[in-house]
């Protein structure tokens, strides 16, 4: 099984893992780097490492992160190792649960092509995909303010 490292700003890896588990269930091999302001940013990039160890049991690990740039994305990308331990930057809980599955049966590089593309392709903007007459009338209508 592929390992999985959340890696974010803030509190956001420990809420997405609650609400990934929420829809899959519970899941082994799987660590949180939760990163703030103030931290030092040596010991997170040590506590990343940690992490890794502790998910990989031999078919690598990915790390998922909030924002490619950001402080969370450049520690998760000074550990990576293409092929083995790979850096996902713009997690979303579509991916996530692409992940749960794939993980099991796909190598790290077909994992992380399927969790790219399960995040991608599940973003959408409702009123294109339902059309703009969705709100107007019948189910879903908006309803006017009383006056």
């Amino acid at each position: 099984m592929i390992g999985i490292v959340l890696v974010t700003h803030g509190r956001l890896a420990a809420e997405f893992v609650h609400a990934m588990e929420h829809v899959v269930g519970a899941q082994d091999a799987l660590e949180t780097v939760c990163i703030g302001p103030a931290d030092d940013m040596e010991q997170k990039r040590q506590e990343i490492a940690d992490a890794i160890a502790e998910v990989d049991a031999g078919e690598g690990a990915i790390l998922l992160t909030d924002l490619f740039g950001g402080t969370p994305s450049n520690l998760a990308i000074s550990l990576m190792r293409p092929g083995t331990i790979e850096v996902i930057a713009g997690i979303n809980l579509p991916m996530l649960i692409r992940l749960a599955g794939a993980r099991t049966s796909m190598t790290v590089t077909d994992a992380v092509a399927a969790a790219r593309d399960a995040g991608r392709n599940y973003i959408t903007v409702a009123s294109e995909f339902l059309g703009k007459d969705v709100g107007k009338s019948g189910t879903g209508a908006k309803k006017e303010p009383a006056t």
